[in-house]
């Protein structure tokens, strides 16, 4: 056996050895450590499964914090304009490394990055380089889906970095051009994914009359969908994922995470744009409970949210059967989780996960089985070397001169 996690309770509260193989979890159990290529002693520590961030734009790693007080108009005309122009490839990969850095520090082991920096062959590089010497399990959504040699490319990627088709959508663009990358995503067997408002004007009616909806595509916040257009999304299998911090931030409107609940249909949470948001999933599902617990006027248990950040997540981005719980056959894609040994019962562990920890409780990390973070600390990636690259590019991409024109 390559790893045995031993002596750790699971999020149901029974103590147990997780057995890992090949970078999957062969089995859960109990097991002789006689035989096992590594140990981790997990006594005292909860196994969980890694967080999945199903929606963020990795590249504004070095940018955290800048847009507190930025509407979207401004964020469109700054942030993914003169800024992100300022990028070259080495800019992306600096950028890159480091949102990858910052996410698996927090929980993150899986990443959906809407990456609009891949803006040439080379950026793709920069961003593939970035994710493969990072550690972390990455589904890169290319930022032009009309580039159908780059579009093969993503398709052509596999194991830990995979591909998708970032689109700007039937409401921004023009119906043609949605339909044509939709189609064109769903022929190579990647995920066709994008922003999304639904309500009055929205498109999602008739793209559900011609077909379009279903797991193959993935839609971002749909804060004004109505409970029809919910329904819709959730007997079509259509992946959902809320970014609700940023959502409320930059006044998207109010999460329709519990009318999607309503209708049947299980939503992931993403942390979107880091540039009014922290890094990982604790603010999201703190801010998902509080929330949901709003609007059904009734005490849902805490835990329950979790899923939103683990397997519903996963299950959005097409990642359901590969990652997302702490299952014999997913992916050992695992965190072992502090400050929580004076709790018993799957109740008060899941909801304490998600209402009182922090990124300082992630005392390990793993992916594929290795170990990326023990002891509380990053074991390959130098993170506070990377923020100190990446203040220097933010600055100096701030100082470009389109970016000075700007109010």
């Amino acid at each position: 056996m390559d790893l045995l996690i031993r002596g750790g309770r699971l999020l149901s509260g029974e103590r147990a050895d997780v057995l890992v193989e090949d970078g999957r979890i062969a089995a859960i159990g109990a097991f002789p450590a006689a035989g096992a290529r590594e140990v981790i002693d997990a006594t005292g520590l909860v196994v969980a499964p890694g967080f999945v961030d199903g929606h963020c734009h990795v590249w504004q790693a070095p940018l955290r914090g800048i847009g507190a007080d930025m509407t979207l108009p401004d964020y469109l005309a700054t942030v993914l304009g003169p800024v992100l122009g300022a990028y070259g490839p080495r800019e992306a990969h600096t950028a890159t490394l480091l949102g990858a850095a910052e996410a698996l520090d927090a929980g993150v082991t899986t990443v959906l990055d809407f990456c609009n920096v891949t803006t040439t062959p080379e950026h793709t590089d920069a961003v593939l380089d970035a994710y493969a010497t990072a550690g972390i399990r990455a589904v890169v959504a290319h930022n032009d889906p009309d580039d159908v040699p780059e579009a093969r490319r993503m398709a052509g990627l596999s194991g830990r970095v995979t591909g998708a088709l970032a689109i700007l959508g039937t409401g921004p663009g023009p119906w043609a051009d949605a339909v044509r990358q939709i189609e064109l995503a769903r022929r190579l067997g990647l995920l066709a994914t994008m922003h999304a408002g639904g309500g009055p004007g929205s498109p999602l009616p008739r793209m559900h009359h011609d077909g379009l909806l279903g797991p193959h595509l993935h839609l971002v916040h749909v804060n004004q969908m109505t409970d029809s257009e919910a329904r819709m999304l959730a007997d079509t299998g259509t992946g959902v994922t809320v970014t609700p911090v940023v959502e409320a931030t930059m006044g998207h409107g109010a999460s329709p995470f519990s009318r999607f609940a309503a209708a049947g249909g299980r939503a992931g949470l993403g942390t979107d744009v880091a540039v009014n948001a922290p890094p990982g999933l604790f603010e999201p599902m703190r801010d998902t409970l509080r929330t949901h617990r709003a609007a059904t006027g009734g005490m849902v248990p805490a835990g329950r949210v979790l899923a939103a950040a683990t397997a519903d997540s996963a299950q959005a981005i097409g990642l359901g059967h590969e990652v997302g719980s702490v299952t014999p056959g997913r992916r050992a894609d695992l965190l072992l989780l502090d400050g929580l040994a004076h709790l018993s019962g799957e109740a008060e562990l899941t909801g304490a996960i998600v209402t009182a920890l922090t990124p300082a409780h992630v005392h390990t990390v793993l992916v594929d089985g290795r170990a990326v973070k023990r002891d509380g600390k990053l074991l390959h990636l130098d993170l506070p070397g990377l923020r100190r690259a990446g203040t220097d590019l933010a600055r100096a991409a701030r100082r470009s001169p389109a970016v000075a024109l700007r109010p």
